[in-house]
Formats: structure tokens, sequence, C-alpha cells
């Protein structure tokens, strides 16, 4: 077979096993796969099966994270690649998971290239969306040391981090064993666009030029329950109307800054009844930019809005901040050879910003890291219709083994 057979191959099987791990999810009849629910174990099943079959080594780290490995020389670094497993509700088939299955199957393709002069681990990060405990990222946290922060969130049944981990069989105690290497090659991470900028571009491939910076927040608006029918305006102490200027103006806002994205995503109005003053309002604001420096003086300025919303109407604010991470530029130099292995292979590799927050933002803390995205031919995603072209993949992975050849010939150089 030739490598360009091969590489066909391994892309067509690793879109059927998205297809198959689409099904392995909590909630019956759609994709839904949080952070070290039961069905996390079944996924954990399916790819080991794929790392047995080509001699890697395979565990669980201390938060969930499956890592499978194909060792190198002695002494040699190590050159990570994956993504993660979990989901949001209601999911699709490729987010996360697609990049952990190329980088099986660019393992695969590696291996019968002939042996790399550096270690190979493919990371199957347990928990990247944040769904379950409201903070993102807890598996690849857990690889640059500050995973030991979260232990004690809790979800909303009262299950801590920690206690998640043990009810899964692991032990928080070995967090330290979870750490990346000191001598790290790099990570590379392949992702699906999310978004249409690839699709107008008419580009089957982008290499990530930087991850915005977000923050996500909870605000808690309480001001006076109250009777809806005799209680007149000018004596309301009404924390709806005062959030919902607060999110008119969260839109108005981002919508006259360039680059800008505001969301509130999450709404709750207490105790809920239609003839009931609500007597307090929680809502989420997520909050994101290319420039830390605009991000953080738009949130200023929201946060501004929201006192004065609330101080205008005799209600109360509380601010929670949930997550803050910093805008991540990628590896210039990963970054180059993403783009020369495209232009190798015939392909265009536009350079584009990713809105959405990946596991490599928070790898890069602690050694060079880089993503490739795929193109979202409907430009959908954390929804059932999120799609990929299967060229698409292939030229992906295409991309991804190029590129690893690259940094092997540079190894033995």
């Amino acid at each position: 077979m030739t490598a360009s057979a091969e590489l066909s191959r391994l892309s067509r099987a690793a879109l059927d096993l998205c297809a198959e791990l689409a099904t392995q999810t909590e909630v019956p009849g759609q994709t839904t796969r949080t952070y070290l629910c039961p069905s996390a174990a079944q996924v954990h099943a399916t790819l080991r099966a794929w790392a047995d079959r080509l001699g890697m080594t395979t565990h669980l780290d201390a938060v969930g994270n499956l890592r499978s490995r194909l060792e190198g020389p002695p002494g040699a670094p190590t050159l990570y690649l994956g993504s993660h497993l979990d989901t949001v509700p209601n999911a699709g088939a490729y987010d996360g998971i697609l990049g952990v299955v190329l980088g099986y199957a660019a393992a695969e393709a590696l291996q019968a290239i002939g042996p790399l002069p550096f270690n190979l681990e493919v990371l199957a990060f347990s928990e990247e969306e944040g769904v379950r405990y409201g903070v993102s990222f807890i598996g690849s946290r857990a690889l640059v040391g500050t995973a030991d922060e979260l232990l004690d969130r809790l979800d909303k049944d009262g299950q801590s981090v920690r206690d998640a981990i043990r009810a899964f069989g692991l032990d928080e105690t070995e967090l330290p064993g979870a750490l990346a290497e000191a001598n790290a090659l790099g990570y590379l991470e392949v992702h699906i666009e999310q978004g249409p900028v690839l699709q107008d571009a008419g580009a089957q491939v982008g290499v990530v030029s930087s991850i915005v910076g977000q923050s996500r927040l909870t605000l808690d608006f309480a001001g006076q329950a109250a009777h809806a029918g005799t209680t007149p305006m000018t004596l309301r102490r009404d924390p709806l109307a005062a959030a919902a200027r607060f999110i008119v103006a969260a839109e108005d806002l981002a919508r006259a800054t360039p680059g800008l994205v505001a969301t509130i995503g999450m709404i709750e109005a207490r105790p809920g009844a239609g003839n009931v003053i609500p007597g307090e309002v929680s809502l989420s604001l997520d909050i994101r930019h290319e420039f830390d420096a605009v991000r953080d003086q738009s949130l200023a300025a929201l946060l501004d809005t929201a006192e004065r919303a609330a101080g205008a109407r005799g209600v109360t604010l509380a601010v929670t901040p949930r997550m803050a991470e910093p805008a991540t530029p990628m590896d210039a130099e990963l970054r180059t050879g993403l783009r020369e292995a495209a232009n190798s292979l015939g392909l265009m590799a536009p350079e584009l910003v990713s809105g959405a927050g990946h596991d490599a933002q928070i790898l890069a803390a602690r050694m060079p890291a880089a993503m490739l995205f795929v193109r979202s031919p409907n430009a959908l995603s954390h929804h059932p219709d999120e799609r990929v072209n299967g060229e698409d993949v292939e030229a992906a992975l295409a991309v991804l083994v190029h590129m690893i050849q690259g940094l092997a010939r540079a190894a033995r150089a």
C-alpha cells in the first residue's frame, strides 16, 4: 500500500471511530460526555484497543487523561499529540475527539515509516469544556501542575473534583506524576475550526496563530421578590430588570468593539413564577478577545454597567470569577513547520486566530504548542449537526505526519 493510500485508510478509520465514540454517551440519543462520567470508561477502552495494536504503553493519569506512548531512544524528548474527550451537552461527533483519533492515526502512520528519534505520546484529555464543574481544562492543567487548584470545585450535585477522581478509581495524590516532561519537544493539536473562516477561504486546513484570551464570570443580582400585580413599578427592587440592562449592554459593547465577543449563556430567575417579581437572578458572562488589554477594559466597563444598573434599582450585585485565561500565541517555529508541511502537499494553510479555548493554550505555558484547524463545512460546532469533510480530515492527517517527519529529520541532523 502506498503512503497516500495508507493515509486515506487511516483517515477513514479515524472518522469511523469518531462516529462510534459519539454513541458512547451518558445521555441516550445524543452525544453528551462530561468529566469522568461512566461512558468515559467506554471511550478509554475503545482508544486503548487501538493503542494496544500499535504496541503503545497506555495508562490513565490522576485526573483521568488517557495517555498512550511510543518510546523513542533513552533520554529523548517527547512530542505530545492530542485533544479532549469530553463534550458539551448534545454535542457533535468531532469537537476534541477528532484530534485524539488523528493522534493515534498519525502514530500508526509514523510507525510504519520507521522509528522516531523522540518519544511520541497521544493525550486524550479527560476534560476541556468546563461543563460539569464550570471550569475548563482539568485534563491539560494536570500536565502543567495547576489541576490541584481545582480539586475542591463542586458540581451541581455537590460532588467535588476530588470525589469524581476517586469514584473513577483514581488517586488525586498522584497528580505530580501527571506532569509533562521538562524536556518536551512540543504539543500539536488538530481540531475542527468551529467557525466559517476556512470555508470562506476555500482552505481545507489552517494554522492557528493565537488563541483568544477569555474570562468567565457569574453575576448574582439580588433584589426583593414581590407580587407582580400589587407592587408599583416605582417601588420595585427588580434584579431581572437590572440583569436585562446588563445583557443588552454586553451585546452593544461587543458589537461596537472589533473582535470582542460577549455571551450570556445561562440565566436563572428565582423564585421563577410568572406572577412574582424575581428576588434573585444569576447569569453567566463569557467575554473573549485576541488582545488581553481590550478584554480587560471591556470587562471593567461591563461590570461598571452592571453596578449602575443594580444601584438604580436598589439591587445588590455579587460577581464571582470562574475562569481567566490570557491570550496565547502559538509557537512560531511549530507554526512554520505546519505551514511548510501543508505547502509541500500543495495545500493552502492560512493563519487564523482561534476564538475558542483549547488545551494548547494551557500546555503553551510549559512547552512549544501549535494547532492545525480542519475546515468546518457548515461552520457549526457544539451542535449535533457538526460536520467535517473526509478529504479535509485526510489532508490534516497528511500535514500532521509530514510535520512530525520534519521534526524527526531535524532531530537526527
